[in-house]
């Protein structure tokens, strides 16, 4: 099974991932793990490329959480037997981001590289609330939805993935 886990930040990606892989112990990889080396520095874009191939190539099952067009993107949806796209409102990201920052203050969370403490700062809460939701962006996210139809699940609340949470206890 290869589940992909799309959506805008804040949004609980992580959450879920964590949680589907755990359930069906399959191997979990978070895409912000390889984008970011320690210090919030980000990692060379061939290094990324090679990493994201390297594990895509020797996992027959998975779940990848996280958006990264540079990393295999096209591939990912299309191999994923179920795209989760987690579409939150704006404020419900931000909300969520501010919770988890003052969870993990000072700390690194397990989805992120280690040195990089969680943070918000304005730049992050600017790309939640405008930056990240383009029409170029948007636009992407209906092109996923249209062209791989059979295979995405639209989460637009937490009643929503609250209902996807119980289905997949089923399997």
């Amino acid at each position: 099974m290869k589940v992909a886990v799309i959506g805008y930040s804040g949004c609980g990606k992580s959450t879920i991932a964590a949680w589907i892989a755990k359930k069906n112990q399959l191997p979990l990889l978070y895409l912000d793990t390889v984008h970011w080396l320690p210090g919030w520095k980000e990692r060379p874009q061939d290094e990324k490329e090679q990493m994201m191939k390297d594990f895509l190539d020797s996992h027959d099952s998975w779940v990848i959480d996280g958006n990264y067009h540079s990393l295999e993107y096209e591939r990912r949806m299309r191999e994923a037997d179920q795209i989760l796209f987690l579409d939150f409102p704006r404020l419900v990201c931000l909300y969520r981001a501010w919770t988890r920052s003052r969870r993990y203050r000072g700390r690194t969370r397990e989805s992120m590289t280690e040195g990089c403490p969680e943070k918000l700062d304005l730049g992050f809460v600017l790309w939640i609330l405008r930056d990240e939701r383009t029409r170029k962006k948007k636009a992407e996210y209906q092109r996923i939805l249209d062209e791989y139809k059979t295979k995405v699940v639209h989460i637009t609340n937490q009643r929503e993935l609250d209902e996807e949470r119980r289905k997949w206890r089923k399997h």
